[in-house]
């Protein structure tokens, strides 16, 4: 028989919904203090007693409590964040040139809101309205399209901004910029040089300028070449710079009249899916047709074969524009100006077959005058 004394209590029922966050108003109580002590503490902590100060940083690692930073920057009228506006996230190219910029800005106590555009000009002018909306103290963007009002007026409505692989108006904008024309007149002279009297360019839109830059380059070296560019180029244009365009794009490259002996793509994840679907029709590469990309993003070389690709240097891009950015938020005098970096051909099997040196360099320059 149970004891009389002895009764069952029920478990307490948990509380609903997430648990609560700690308030500065729970640090005060349990420290015995007032919310203008703790404040102090968090902000100007050489005005509070050493005693006190004590009691209030236990209370905060007793509570578990987190200051707001976002009340914190709207006091201080300054958000510590940046804005980065991509073309593609999923573009490996980006990837490199965002660590390239997350290295210099988490070292100045900044954060990154990324956001990637998919080439479209209509998300970027959301993504640009939303980033100012939340007071970024700064936007490094790659542009989608050629028009670049929009970001001149942002700098112009005091939200520094610096373009990432893209020239700007002289004296509006900072820019850091790979020449990719001459990129472009790298690729296609090597397959001229090689022999080759016929490639094709699986190109992106004319309307993101590192497509109409490539183009503009490749149709030069055809003409240094002694080539007609109309007869020696034959230019299959995709809509999006992805692996699957480059894949679909294979048909087309094979349907050109003649039929080309290479390939050069206006960036390797095309190249990528050039590749898969050269393969996939029982070609060979670069026995059948040789194949070179653009960026020499980290896959590039580990293809089979290794693929011959225009190396620009990402990661220096994203670090040179960031440093450009914070030489604008410092507040001391500044003047625009535009980086150029020269970029280089990385030669691999995909064009000279496996005999050849495993990868060598053409046209290596070091980084071009500021202009």
């Amino acid at each position: 028989m149970r004891d009389a004394a002895t009764r069952e209590v029920a478990p307490a029922t948990p509380p609903s919904g997430p648990p609560r966050r700690a308030t500065i108003r729970d640090v005060a109580l349990r420290a015995g203090v007032s919310l203008g002590t703790v404040s102090n503490v968090l902000n100007r902590p050489e005005l509070v007693a050493p005693e006190t100060r004590q009691r209030v940083l236990d209370a905060i690692s007793d509570t578990g409590f987190v200051r707001s930073s976002a009340a914190h920057q709207l006091r201080a009228g300054k958000s510590r964040s940046i804005g980065v506006v991509i073309l593609d996230v999923a573009n490996p190219f980006f990837t490199e040139l965002v660590r390239g910029i997350e290295h210099t800005m988490v070292e100045h106590g900044y954060v990154l809101v990324l956001c990637s555009t998919d080439e479209s000009a209509s998300r970027e002018q959301r993504y640009l309205r939303m980033l100012e909306e939340h007071r970024v103290e700064g936007v490094l963007a790659t542009p989608a399209e050629r028009d670049l009002a929009s970001f001149v007026a942002l700098a112009e409505r005091g939200v520094p901004t610096v373009l990432l692989d893209r020239p700007a108006p002289p004296g509006r904008l900072c820019a850091v910029t790979v020449d990719d024309a001459r990129g472009g007149e790298l690729a296609a002279a090597h397959l001229f040089g090689l022999g080759h009297r016929r490639i094709a360019f699986v190109n992106g839109p004319a309307t993101i300028r590192q497509c109409a830059d490539r183009r503009r380059g490749a149709r030069r070296a055809a003409r240094r070449a002694g080539r007609d560019p109309g007869d020696a180029i034959c230019e299959v244009l995709v809509p999006s710079l992805t692996a699957e365009q480059g894949e679909a794009a294979s048909a087309r490259v094979l349907a050109c009249e003649p039929r080309p002996s290479a390939v050069m793509c206006a960036n390797d994840l095309l190249a990528l899916g050039v590749l898969k679907g050269l393969v996939a029709r029982g070609l060979r590469v670069p026995e059948d047709l040789a194949l070179v990309g653009y960026d020499d993003v980290v896959f590039s070389s580990m293809l089979s074969p290794a693929l011959t690709s225009v190396r620009q240097p990402k990661f220096e891009l994203g670090a040179t524009a960031a440093g450009l950015l914070l030489e604008e938020l410092s507040g001391a005098p500044h003047e625009h100006r535009e980086v150029v970096f020269a970029p280089e051909l990385e030669v691999r099997a995909s064009t000279m077959g496996t005999a050849r040196p495993a990868a060598r360099r053409e046209g290596r320059s070091d980084v071009a005058p500021s202009r």
